[in-house]
């Protein structure tokens, strides 16, 4: 007796629409990104990461008086409380980042002020501090592993160049500053992508939101989402040498591996994002000196197109950016997390204002009838 079905199955909910939203568009076949009706390349080149933040959570780019006391509040947040800097120095050093992140994250809503509150205004008051939060988070534990003390925040920098300072212990200099500053507003969200997804998946259910930014950190981890750009990296050593990426990249294609940075779920064209860090990308290299690995991806990328027709997507670029700064590779996941938190909080404000809980189907394709058969017969 077969089961009839239920509608069509769609692996990996490939093509399925399941929300409305306001906050981020895609155009895949014409390679557009939009937040709140704004092209990313516009942003990228006129705002800064936090008036990007004040768009996605409160639907407008701010004003002058607006934007003065988001970054106040920014400001205000960033230090990590007593109790989350103790249980960072607790974690072995050889800790996975994205481990400690997650765990750091969901111990902070244990002692948020506002933890028991779930009003609009508080969970707002939330998406602000984790916002801030998250950056010391990644930079404190990164520095505690290598043997130093974590470096207090800055409250007269700018959130990009903050975490720069606190990951490094000087202020960076104005291109990198501003360069990750663009990084950041490049990854500050994506529509529906797996994390988010999680996210609301979570706050649909009326959980807290930190138990939903737990989530999607969860679901950042994973090596099919956040990790591509750790995978890049790891693959530009391997190559070494521009002169070597071609055959490196024709052996892997035809031992039929994946390449890491290219293709995507919904682009179909060149990733609008990848365009810019292509640029800034070089742009570091030229400021350092040393532009090996940009021509080793620009080299990737070229042989790639000609074998496969895949256009890359925003990870290819962003791990010679990340390298060129002096972060380590193992830190490339959990900085796409000090980005996405502003993504993943609109997307969780959003869902709370306007919340049906997320219960899809599925399609059962076990058996329908089976006769029980007592213990001593099995």
């Amino acid at each position: 007796m077969a089961q009839e079905p239920r509608s069509q199955v769609l692996a990996g909910l490939e093509g399925v629409v399941a929300a409305t939203s306001t906050i981020c568009f895609i155009d895949g076949k014409e390679g557009r990104l939009l937040y709140r009706g704004y092209d990313i390349a516009d942003l990228a080149e006129n705002a800064t990461f936090e008036e990007v933040c004040h768009l996605l959570w409160h639907g407008d780019l701010p004003t002058a008086s607006q934007l003065r006391t988001l970054r106040e509040e920014l400001n205000a947040s960033r230090a990590l409380p007593t109790e989350v800097l103790q249980l960072l120095r607790l974690f072995p050093a050889d800790a996975a980042p994205m481990d400690v992140l997650r765990t750091a994250v969901s111990a902070l809503g244990v002692i948020d002020p506002q933890a028991s509150e779930d009003s609009p205004e508080a969970n707002l008051n939330k998406a602000i501090r984790l916002t801030s939060q998250i950056p010391t988070i990644v930079a404190a534990f990164d520095r505690l592993r290598r043997g130093e003390e974590p470096v207090p925040p800055r409250g007269d920098l700018a959130h990009a160049a903050n975490f720069l300072y606190m990951l490094k212990g000087e202020e960076p200099d104005p291109l990198s500053a501003r360069v990750f500053d663009v990084a950041l507003i490049l990854h500050a969200d994506h529509e529906l992508n797996a994390s988010t997804f999680s996210g609301r998946v979570t706050a649909s259910t009326l959980s807290d939101m930190h138990s939903a930014v737990t989530s999607a950190i969860g679901t950042l981890k994973g090596p099919l989402h956040g990790g591509a750009n750790e995978q890049v990296m790891k693959m530009l050593e391997a190559i070494g040498t521009p002169e070597r990426a071609a055959a490196y990249v024709k052996t892997m294609l035809a031992q039929k591996r994946r390449i890491p940075g290219f293709g995507h779920r919904v682009y179909r064209t060149e990733d609008p994002r990848a365009r810019i860090l292509r640029r800034l990308s070089r742009d570091l290299g030229e400021q350092v000196g040393e532009l090996k690995w940009w021509e080793i991806t620009r080299k990737v990328e070229e042989v790639v197109f000609q074998e496969k027709g895949l256009y890359p997507n925003v990870d290819l670029y962003s791990a010679s950016t990340y390298t060129y700064m002096g972060i380590p590779t193992d830190l490339f996941t959990p900085i796409f997390a000090v980005s996405r938190i502003s993504g993943w909080t609109a997307h969780i404000l959003e869902q709370y204002a306007d919340n049906r809980l997320i219960r899809p189907l599925s399609e059962y394709v076990g058996p329908l009838r089976r006769e029980f058969v007592p213990l001593e017969q099995r």
